[in-house]
């Protein structure tokens, strides 16, 4: 198996405006998700369909009030949760794309092959959570600092257990047509995804140089078409 698209993050400041915001831009309910005790946080989840990238799913995902990370102080949550500007960002505009996720095959083999380029995509923490259909187990590259790095634009790297929760998504009806990402360092960008083998979904993954941004090209029954962008 190739590395693909797996998910797209989008932050929200708690996870009823995440819902709200799916509800009122695409049109559809996001199903059920649940929690991450290593950070603290809770999301909701919304499957994308598409030839190209049939597993990908959309990720709202929140800090839980309710909840302590249990990988301890001195540690932040990942998708830069805690950064002040991301929280005020969240806080003025609401809900926003702001990463994605990569799966691949061997995440440490991938990961080796980043440090090789001068990339440092943090350790592989194992990773967990409960789900009405059993537990479901994986592994991620999450940096002590919780940064994304290339503004978001490069991805967080998973590799899943025996089960892919896409599995257990209901059909939502929307598919993701195209992702693009641009950076001002594209050129490092693209040595990077080409270091983890090439990924599967480049048909629909496109970079360019410029300002940092992504934005996902999604087709949807409610909505038609809708182009969710990251802020600069």
């Amino acid at each position: 198996m190739t590395p693909r698209i797996d998910h797209l993050v989008v932050a929200a400041r708690t996870l009823d405006e995440g819902v709200a915001w799916c509800e009122a831009t695409l049109g559809v309910t996001p199903g059920p998700g649940g929690e991450h005790p290593l950070f603290g946080t809770h999301n909701r989840l919304l499957k994308l369909q598409g030839e190209a990238s049939p597993a990908a799913y959309l990720e709202i995902i929140a800090i839980n009030p309710a909840a302590t990370p249990t990988r301890g102080n001195g540690f932040k949550r990942w998708f830069d949760l805690d950064d002040p500007t991301l929280q005020a960002r969240l806080e003025k505009d609401g809900p926003q794309l702001v990463h994605w996720v990569a799966s691949v095959p061997d995440i440490d083999a991938a990961l080796v092959a980043w440090q090789a380029i001068g990339i440092q995509r943090g350790p592989v923490l194992d990773a967990s959570r409960q789900t009405p259909h059993g537990p479901l187990h994986w592994r991620i590259s999450v940096r002590d600092d919780g940064q994304r790095l290339f503004n978001g634009a490069l991805p967080t790297l998973i590799q899943w257990g025996p089960v892919h929760p896409s599995l257990q998504m209901a059909e939502s009806g929307i598919a993701l047509h195209r992702l693009r990402l641009r950076h001002a360092g594209a050129a490092g960008l693209r040595a990077a995804l080409l270091a983890l083998g090439g990924l599967e979904d480049m048909n629909v993954l496109d970079v360019h140089e410029g300002p940092a941004s992504l934005s996902a090209e999604l087709h949807t029954p409610a909505r038609g078409r809708i182009t969710l962008l990251s802020p600069p």
